[in-house]
């Protein structure tokens, strides 16, 4: 519920406050008095598009602040959670624009932008009159206002469309990549054949090369060994060491002894000798080449890595690029048969789907036909039971809501050709027709406030009445503000205001004041007889203010 507005220096308009009050509020006043100037402030608050300049003349900026009530569960808590708002029983919106056109605006002393205002209004207030194109007359709202008369659940027939989608997405991408394999098959073929038949295994290629540097090395000094041993043997050193034994043996019995320890010394030599040239000896063996094994190791070493090249990763990553290779090659392979199996999950989800569909366009419907019949018991009070008002549902491409769209037309009379709501009706016709299908769709009122700008124009006496009661009904589960000139409609107000100017210093300035019980008579008297307020018209004012 829109609880105050408080407007500072907004076209002319100085200073006012209004608090409002629930149920049906009304305000009435002169023809240019300012009237509209409110408006023009709400929405400017809201976010609304409107006059592009607002600041009053002389002023440095105007400013408008709009207090809502908000209850636990309102639908302005999820906007506000969304933009990051802690919400409050208070909501506060504020908006200021400058005089050199800058506007910023604030919810809850917190700057936001013009979108989040705009998403805001719309779960706070409705705007109902001749130009409205936020409500009830925009086309696109329309299948949402039956669902809502009619109580329609959409959540199975979202869930459905969810599931096509999901469905529709998997087997696009099935398609995609059986696609994309077949265009790779033969390069696929291939390369898993080359693969295979290599077969390299982790690790393989460092074995390889340490292998191939060991017998590329033993090369380089076989050569030096061999000749080493031919020194160590019977044909070098031992030949030699030999041959000094011999003659040292044959010298010792005239040597008295003297060579008995050289002797020993050569023995132990020929010894330590032995075991030198048995090591150089296995070493050789050690080192014995066989030329076809280094050409065998070779050939595959460089084969792994120019695999590895041409592939474009690192040789020990060869056996997963296999696999992942033969994965591609199957998925190719079974991919007939997984497209069948994704196309009949996609026919089962588009199915199911279709028949959530189907029972929305029932319930729409069903709908349509009973929303048309209150249609034509609210329009006959209103003087308009020559009217013919249609809620037409048609078919649409479809979506998660189904595949009707809901269009409201009219026809002034019998035989006339229908058409939109705001391209047939005259501007009389189009605020009654506003108001009887408001309250059929009395269930939208909840939480929001309801606005009807000159909804009563080009209507009087038991037309004005049945207009007032209306919307007096409307105010009894929603809060209702009014302005109008009719003084049946007034005399219905459970909160009454007066618009009107005064001038002070050379400018004129509007304002508004809560009329008491004396001065409303007053108010619905001046609403009657015009300038001159005569006894009879008081006499009347105060007979329709008692028939509430």
């Amino acid at each position: 519920m829109l609880r105050s507005l408080d407007i500072r220096d907004v076209l002319i308009i100085d200073r006012l406050t209004l608090d409002l009050g629930s149920g049906l509020n009304v305000l009435t006043g002169e023809t240019g008095a300012g009237k509209s100037i409110l408006l023009d402030a709400l929405g400017f608050v809201l976010g609304w598009r409107g006059r592009a300049e607002l600041v009053r003349a002389g002023a440095a900026q105007g400013e408008v602040t709009a207090v809502f009530d908000l209850p636990p569960g309102h639908a302005a808590r999820a906007v506000l959670d969304e933009a990051g708002i802690e919400a409050e029983d208070d909501l506060i919106l504020r908006r200021v624009n400058s005089a050199d056109g800058r506007k910023t605006a604030f919810v809850n002393d917190r700057r936001v932008s013009g979108e989040v205002l705009r998403a805001l209004s719309e779960v706070l207030v409705e705007l109902h009159g001749q130009h409205d194109d936020r409500g009830l007359l925009n086309p696109r709202g329309h299948r949402a206002l039956l669902d809502s008369f009619a109580g329609i659940d959409l959540s199975a027939s979202r869930c459905a469309w969810a599931a096509a989608r999901v469905a529709r997405g998997a087997l696009a991408e099935a398609e995609a990549a059986l696609t994309a394999a077949r265009a790779e098959e033969d390069f696929l073929r291939h390369a898993v054949a080359e693969l295979d038949k290599l077969n390299p295994g982790q690790g393989e290629e460092a074995l390889l090369d340490a292998r191939r540097r060991a017998m590329q090395g033993a090369e380089r000094i076989r050569a030096d060994v061999a000749r080493a041993l031919q020194m160590l043997s019977e044909d070098g050193a031992e030949a030699a060491l030999r041959d000094a034994t011999r003659w040292l043996e044959g010298a010792s019995d005239k040597a008295e002894g003297a060579l008995e320890a050289p002797l020993a010394a050569i023995a132990r030599a020929l010894i330590e000798l032995s075991d030198a040239q048995a090591g150089v000896e296995s070493c050789l063996a050690g080192l014995d080449v066989n030329p076809g094994e280094l050409d065998s190791i070779e050939e595959r070493l460089f084969a792994i890595r120019g695999l590895a090249r041409k592939h474009g990763v690192l040789p020990d990553d060869l056996g997963d690029f296999a696999d992942a290779l033969r994965a591609r090659l199957l998925a190719l392979d079974s991919g007939e048969a997984g497209i069948g199996l994704l196309q009949t999950s996609v026919a089962e989800a588009e199915a199911a789907w279709k028949a959530e569909a189907a029972r929305l366009t029932a319930a729409r419907t069903e709908a349509a036909t009973l929303l048309d019949r209150a249609m034509a018991a609210e329009l006959a009070p209103l003087k308009m039971e020559r009217a013919v008002f249609l809620t037409a549902v048609t078919r649409s491409e479809g979506g998660p809501d189904g595949a009707d769209e809901v269009t409201f037309t009219v026809a002034t009379n019998p035989g006339a050709p229908s058409g939109p709501l705001n391209k047939i009706a005259s501007g009389g016709e189009l605020s009654r027709f506003l108001l009887a299908l408001k309250v059929c769709l009395t269930g939208q009122a909840e939480g929001l406030t309801m606005i009807f700008d000159e909804i009563d124009r080009g209507v009087g006496g038991a037309t004005a009445d049945a207009v007032g009661r209306r919307l007096k009904l409307l105010s009894d589960t929603a809060q209702v503000l009014v302005v109008t000139h009719s003084p049946q409609v007034a005399a219905l107000g459970a909160h009454h205001w007066r618009v009107e100017k005064r001038v002070e210093a050379g400018q004129t300035l509007s304002t508004v004041v809560p009329l008491p019980p004396a001065e409303r008579v007053e108010e619905i008297a001046r609403m009657l007889s015009g300038d001159t307020v005569s006894d009879a018209a008081r006499q009347a004012a105060r007979a329709l203010l008692s028939e509430v």
